[in-house]
């Protein structure tokens, strides 16, 4: 099974820290989405899409997936870009 594993980011409107530094793994889908022959919905039997394990740290996370057999991917988290402006620079 494959898993993809990142370092959870702030929220766009979280002025705070909190949860920032968690790990998220999530593993990634195996099959198609099929439409439902009766309501025209689509879906699938994959059941662990809807799962997201939190860990600490990422050698926990590693550790977790080692013991169960899945290959991980790390995606890193994106650079961080502050627009620094001063409050005059609103009536410019």
């Amino acid at each position: 099974m494959h898993a993809r594993l990142y370092q959870r980011p702030k929220h766009a409107l979280q002025s705070g820290h909190a949860q920032t530094g968690q790990w998220l793994l999530e593993f990634e889908r195996d099959d198609r989405m099929r439409a439902d022959p009766l309501t025209g919905w689509t879906g699938s039997g994959f059941t662990a899409g809807q799962i997201q394990l939190r860990f600490a740290s990422q050698d926990a996370a590693l550790a977790y997936a080692k013991a169960n057999g899945l290959e991980v991917e790390i995606v890193p988290l994106g650079p961080k870009t502050l627009k620094i402006q001063a409050y005059a620079d609103n009536f410019r």
